[in-house]
């Protein structure tokens, strides 16, 4: 991690935890990570969840965001949450373009540019997931599919409002399967990322947060945060166990 850039801890709790399970996680959680200030801690409950999560990381480092949004204001959209619909519960963040959501619920670019852009005038900050599934990886498309996505996915974002959004690169062939890129392997695609936005938008690449996600847990965050251009994670599953996330985010620096 480099370029004095913030680290953004962020686990996804996907459609795991009822409301009481979600309140016990941060009694226990949040005195964890209390007095962490040189990083970022988010965390993505269900959205049944949310009001209940913001309610216990009151007056903590802790930080809520959503797993997903409509690009509306409002509208007949059943189902789907608006922008301001989030923010007035107080959630900082949301994910948008989640390999799931992509995979399961037909998201495309298209919309997703929306998303983003919608994200950004609702004061909410967009964790924008990118990556490439096994067959695209072996078949040497890795750059071309996460490049197209960054490329068509930020369409409406300004330079100036870059910094503002993080970017999770998640190896679809890595989530919740157990196989983890190597540190070297995560660290050459976010470099990627990272090269990808300065051809677009020049130096203002070196202030956006680009995190990792797949099968990332206490076991490999050290190596992980290790690599230059890694500014954090998005975890799944091992977000979802208090002491294993706090140890996720208190990741230690190679001496």
């Amino acid at each position: 991690m480099a370029g004095g850039r913030r680290p953004l801890m962020a686990g996804n709790w996907k459609m795991y935890k009822t409301r009481p399970e979600t309140r016990a996680f941060f009694d226990a959680f949040v005195p964890l990570v209390a007095g962490v200030d040189d990083r970022d801690v988010l965390l993505c409950p269900p959205a049944v969840c949310l009001e209940t999560a913001v309610a216990a990381t009151a007056g903590s480092v802790v930080r809520v965001g959503a797993q997903t949004m409509h690009y509306a204001a409002e509208g007949a959209y059943t189902g789907e949450l608006a922008p301001a619909m989030l923010a007035e519960l107080g959630v900082t963040h949301v994910i948008l373009g989640h390999s799931e959501r992509r995979q399961y619920f037909a998201e495309n670019d298209a919309d997703l540019a929306r998303k983003v852009r919608a994200a950004l005038d609702g004061g909410l900050t967009p964790v924008l997931c990118c990556g490439e599934t096994l067959d695209e990886r072996e078949a040497g498309h890795t750059e071309s599919k996460v490049g197209g996505q960054i490329d068509a996915d930020l369409a409406e974002v300004g330079v100036a409002e870059l910094a503002a959004l993080a970017i999770a690169y998640e190896p679809i062939w890595a989530i919740g399967t157990g196989r983890t890129a190597t540190p070297e392997t995560a660290q050459e695609i976010v470099a990627f990322v990272r090269r990808r936005l300065r051809e677009r938008f020049g130096a203002a690449a070196d202030d956006v947060r680009i995190l990792y996600g797949g099968s990332v847990k206490a076991a490999n965050i050290d190596a992980l945060m290790a690599q230059p251009d890694i500014d954090g994670v998005l975890v799944g599953g091992a977000s979802l166990d208090p002491q294993e996330f706090a140890r996720i985010v208190r990741f230690v620096e190679p001496a």
